[in-house]
C-alpha cells in the first residue's frame, strides 16, 4: 500500500473526540455544515458561531433573538428555525444570516433539505412547513398532532419523528405525508440517512431504530441508556451523542454501535459532519468537539 494509503488507512481506524472551544458561552442548540464551513446557533440570543474546521471558531449574528432550535444545510444554503413563532433565517455563508418568516407560528424543532425542498416540522401540533428556496414557505400537515422533533431526507423520501410514542411519518415529496410506526415507544429525538439507511435514536433510553425505506422501521440498540440528543452522518460513519456525560457513539450501518467519549461532561446538543471531522457542540458552556474522520 502507498504510504498515504497506510497514513489514511491508520487514521480512519481510531475515533477519538478531541475537546474545542466555543466563541461564547451561550445556550447551544445545533450545528450544520455546507458552504465549506460549519455553522451552530443559539437559543433565545442572536448568537451564531461559524467554523471552517470544527476546531477554531467565530461568533456570529442571528437577525433576532429566537428561541433557535433547528439549522440544516442544503450545501450551498443554510436554513434555521425558531422553537416559538414564526422566525426563521436563511445564510448563504454560514456567517450573515436573514431574518426569513414562516407560513404559520408553531414551535419549530428541525429543518432539512432534500429533493429541492425545506422542510421543517414542529412540536406540540401537526404542523409542517416546506420552501423551495428557503425564503417562501407553505403550511403542510403531517398525519397527526405530535411532539415532532427530526425530519430528514434519504433514499427518495422524507421521515419525520416524534418523542412520546411510536409516532413517525413519512412523505414522497415533503407535502403530502403518511403515518407510520416506530417499532417501540420512546422519545424519538433525531432521525438521520446515510448508508443507503434511516436511523433514529430516542432520549433516556438505549433505543436507536433503522429502516431501509422509511416506512417500516426494527429496534436496535445504542451502547448505554442515556439521554441521547443528535445523530449525524459522515464519510461511512453514523455519529450520535448524548446530553448527559460523555456519551457518545459510532456506528458504520445504524445496528452494530461502539461507545465513544466525549472530552468532558456537559451537555452536549448538535453534531455535524464536514472538511473531514465531526463537530459537537454543548449548551451554557464553550466547550465543543471534534474528531477528524
Amino acid at each position: 500500500m502507498p504510504i498515504l494509503g497506510i497514513i489514511a488507512s491508520s487514521i480512519r481506524k481510531g475515533f477519538i473526540w478531541t475537546s474545542r472551544t466555543m466563541s461564547a458561552s451561550t445556550t447551544w442548540r445545533q450545528v450544520a455544515y455546507g458552504s465549506s464551513i460549519f455553522a451552530a446557533i443559539a437559543e433565545g440570543t442572536t448568537a451564531a458561531a461559524s467554523s471552517t474546521d470544527g476546531i477554531t471558531w467565530t461568533a456570529r449574528t442571528l437577525p433576532s433573538a429566537g428561541n433557535w432550535r433547528g439549522i440544516g444545510s442544503s450545501g450551498s444554503l443554510f436554513v434555521a428555525v425558531a422553537h416559538s413563532g414564526t422566525d426563521a433565517a436563511s445564510s448563504t455563508n454560514g456567517t450573515s444570516w436573514t431574518a426569513r418568516t414562516l407560513s404559520v407560528s408553531g414551535f419549530w424543532r428541525d429543518v432539512a433539505w432534500g429533493n429541492n425542498l425545506w422542510v421543517t416540522v414542529a412540536e406540540a401540533s401537526a404542523n409542517a412547513s416546506s420552501s423551495p428556496d428557503g425564503i417562501t414557505w407553505t403550511t403542510r400537515t403531517l398525519p397527526v398532532s405530535a411532539s415532532w422533533h427530526g425530519v430528514v431526507y434519504g433514499g427518495g423520501i422524507w421521515v419525520a419523528v416524534a418523542i412520546g410514542g411510536t409516532t413517525a411519518a413519512s412523505s414522497p415529496d415533503g407535502i403530502t405525508w403518511t403515518a407510520r410506526t416506530m417499532p417501540v415507544s420512546g422519545d424519538w429525538l433525531a432521525v438521520e440517512y446515510g448508508n443507503s439507511t434511516f436511523v433514529a435514536v430516542a432520549q433516556s433510553s438505549s433505543n436507536a431504530a433503522t429502516s431501509s425505506n422509511g416506512t417500516s422501521w426494527t429496534t436496535r440498540t445504542l451502547p448505554s441508556s442515556t439521554t441521547w440528543r443528535d445523530i449525524t452522518f459522515g464519510n461511512g460513519l453514523f455519529v450520535a451523542i448524548a446530553s448527559t456525560g460523555t456519551v457518545s457513539a459510532t456506528s458504520p450501518d445504524g445496528i452494530t454501535w461502539t461507545a465513544r467519549t466525549l472530552p468532558a461532561s456537559v451537555d452536549w446538543r448538535g453534531v455535524a459532519y464536514g472538511a473531514s471531522v465531526f463537530a459537537a457542540i454543548a449548551t451554557g458552556t464553550t466547550q465543543a468537539a471534534s474528531a477528524a474522520w
